[in-house]
């Protein structure tokens, strides 16, 4: 078939102009998918509102992960961080997300990097070929300059800089939630400390203690520092040296904290059931009516003691109370007032209770020690530490938990522990069986707002237990 030349032509004209159209299109998607320089960056309004669910949201909200649903049935979204467009990396000219907030001009170079081990700021600096002059201003700056002068390994830095390395400004970010931005101003700096509020789910976990309260809390998935908070809630009705038993278990409510898809951390244990010798303890977060935070018992009564059961955590008695007992050095029976808690020498030594340093001085038997005094009726005695906390002196006031010294081995000491006193009305009496008196428990004005807080809490607490018991029944 012979096609005629006047039909040629516009075809030929037809398939050009459809060339033209799609080479056209094609270049307005190319413009909207290209990255975004710093200077079309910083006109952009900063981006805000909530976050949208995302599939680790349903699949955490799964009996297997162990996460149930917000306590009012739904899982309350957090609020996003003001935020620029994602980042393409140190070096590319477009602005990373730690650098928000930093100072910058249109030919700003952003720089990102992580503090390795050794490293102080100046030695970044001088890495990253930043004058030195510029990290003497920074460090000067009002309030938050010193705390340039402790950084630690893995935290990221992000600078800001002109092309001939003059410094703009620089965030120090300490961790997911937290980041200090210093700008420059008037010839030095200006910080302002930001912080990121992560969406909280609620998650728990069920352990049944075989070995030690660490291995059965890896086992559930929790790590050692929620395990020790775990304690702490307890620590003043368990003796978590000389108490737990093999099928010991634990019931525990808490907060997974994330970013997005990316979890960062643990909030708090909002409520927890523990299980010791088949009697059952049970605490609940509450905050009072001044936001306070404390843990109680469902009845209100306030789980803190006015002293601690042991004052070295973790640690293995290797000597009890015993009026009798015949001592190791000098081979004859003299009373052994007191508790030898063993542990490794610089274990942090804890106050038991509030009081009044009495005396933190050196004897040939007792080797340096502390003496406080709790008020008229009680006194504790601390005995063969290494070293005095800081600030511990006589005349110092100290608050429970505080760190008063260390583990030692000095004076008659046949090896690193603390030996541990407890008088009342001047009298020794074993710690470990002394009925310790309590903290001030929900006041009566607020046991109301005590009851509507944490009855929810509770109730998820003994529905988690009650599956877990029926699913070990089958």
């Amino acid at each position: 078939m012979i096609i005629p030349y006047r039909h040629l032509i516009i075809c030929g004209v037809l398939a050009l102009g459809l060339a033209i159209m799609v080479f056209f299109t094609m270049e307005d998607q190319g413009a909207e998918s290209r990255p975004v320089t710093v200077s079309e960056q910083l006109s952009l309004p900063p981006l805000t509102g909530t976050s949208s669910p995302s599939p680790r949201d349903t699949a955490l909200s799964t009996e297997s992960a162990g996460v149930t649903p917000a306590i009012d049935g739904s899982a309350e979204p957090a609020q996003a961080a003001t935020l620029l467009p994602a980042p393409a990396g140190p070096d590319t000219g477009t602005l990373p997300e730690a650098a928000t907030k930093v100072a910058a001009q249109p030919d700003s170079i952003f720089r990102e990097t992580a503090v390795r081990p050794g490293e102080s700021l100046a030695l970044i600096f001088k890495r990253e070929g930043i004058p030195q002059r510029e990290l003497a201003n920074l460090l000067a700056s009002k309030p938050l300059g010193a705390r340039l002068k402790r950084i630690y390994p893995g935290h990221k830095l992000t600078f800001s800089l002109t092309a001939d390395d003059r410094l703009l400004g620089m965030t120090y970010s300490p961790g997911p939630l937290e980041t200090l931005v210093f700008n420059r101003e008037d010839g030095g700096f200006i910080g302002e400390e930001i912080f990121r509020e992560p969406e909280r789910l609620t998650a728990h976990r069920h352990a049944v203690i075989d070995q030690s309260l660490f291995l059965a809390s890896q086992k559930a998935g929790l790590d050692d520092a929620l395990t020790m908070r775990l304690a702490q809630m307890f620590q003043w009705d368990i003796d978590f040296v000389l108490d737990i038993r093999k099928g010991d278990e634990f019931y525990v409510l808490f907060e997974e904290l994330y970013l997005g898809d990316e979890f960062v951390g643990y909030g708090d244990i909002l409520a927890a059931e523990f299980i010791n010798q088949k009697q059952s303890y049970q605490a609940v977060l509450y905050r009072d009516a001044n936001g306070q935070p404390g843990y109680f018992g469902p009845d209100g009564r306030n789980m803190r003691k006015a002293f601690l059961r042991a004052p070295v955590e973790f640690s293995r008695i290797s000597s009890n109370f015993n009026l009798r007992r015949k001592h190791p050095l000098h081979n004859r029976t003299m009373p052994h007032r007191g508790i030898d808690y063993a542990a490794p020498t610089g274990t942090p030594i804890l106050a038991s209770g509030d009081g009044r340093v009495t005396a933190a001085t050196r004897s040939s038997s007792n080797g340096n020690y502390v003496v406080l005094q709790h008020g008229e009726q009680f006194m504790t005695k601390y005995l063969h530490m290494s070293k005095f906390g800081r600030g511990i002196r006589a005349g110092s006031k100290v608050r429970q938990g505080q760190i008063i010294g260390y583990v030692g081995a000095t004076g008659w000491a046949t090896g690193p522990h603390l030996h541990y006193e407890f008088l009342v009305n001047g009298v020794h009496q074993n710690p470990r069986t002394v009925k310790l008196p309590d903290a001030t428990p929900v006041p009566g004005n607020e046991k109301d707002r005590f009851a509507t807080q944490v009855s929810p809490l509770l109730a998820l607490l003994g529905n988690y237990k009650q599956q877990i018991q029926l699913a070990l029944a089958r």
